[in-house]
């Protein structure tokens, strides 16, 4: 990629105005669809919460939830916005293991290089509970592409299937929904990919 990019700082540098953008858009359809995999009282990591917005609603709905975030910034908003500590941490800085029922990771991975995903999803895989699940969202695509100053990687259904099968830890995506983006003045790239993954207990 010819264009230079600094993903975390841009969202240092626009935090407010994007916490502001963010914490009234309806994803209600994504919410059920991960949710339906989620024992009572489960317990989430929001990894990358962003505005709070996903953790607020998971709070209400009376899961426990740990919201973490790569931006200082963006952090200190949203622990103020869901009335809990977010705890700033990068996704590569993730070391725990069968901790959460669940993982909502929306809009926040697709920012990580394609060369270090493989290791990202072993963490999360890692993290969660047997028959444990992962909800994720990428452009669907298979570029690698600069907005703004942030990285996005874009995935299809079936090069997101062949990245889970080369895992240490076995996984397989259980669903997959697509959606349009909120930003509908960027034609041919509004396009997301929505995937419920299940850790298997089949190696475990």
């Amino acid at each position: 990629m010819s264009a230079s990019y600094n993903t975390l700082k841009y969202y240092e540098d626009q935090a407010a105005e994007y916490c502001m953008q963010t914490q009234n858009w309806d994803v209600t359809g994504l919410y059920t669809l991960f949710e339906k995999y989620l024992p009572q009282k489960a317990y989430i990591l929001d990894f990358g919460c962003g505005s709070g917005r996903d953790s607020k609603h998971f709070l209400e709905q009376g899961y426990r939830v740990r919201a973490t975030d790569g931006s200082i910034a963006i952090c200190k908003l949203a622990s103020e916005y869901i009335g809990q500590k977010v705890d700033y941490l990068l996704f590569d800085e993730l070391n725990e293991e069968n901790v959460y029922d669940g993982i909502w990771a929306c809009s926040s991975i697709l920012h990580v290089e394609r060369k270090s995903l493989p290791d990202i999803f072993t963490k999360m895989l890692r993290a969660i509970k047997p028959s444990g699940v992962i909800y994720t969202s990428f452009k669907v695509g298979n570029s690698d592409r600069i907005k703004e100053g942030k990285l996005y990687t874009e995935f299809t259904p079936e090069d997101l299937a062949q990245l889970l099968q080369n895992l240490p830890i076995p996984s397989k995506i259980v669903e997959y929904i697509t959606n349009t983006s909120h930003k509908r003045s960027r034609p041919g790239f509004n396009e997301w990919g929505n995937y419920i993954i299940q850790k298997s207990t089949d190696m475990l």
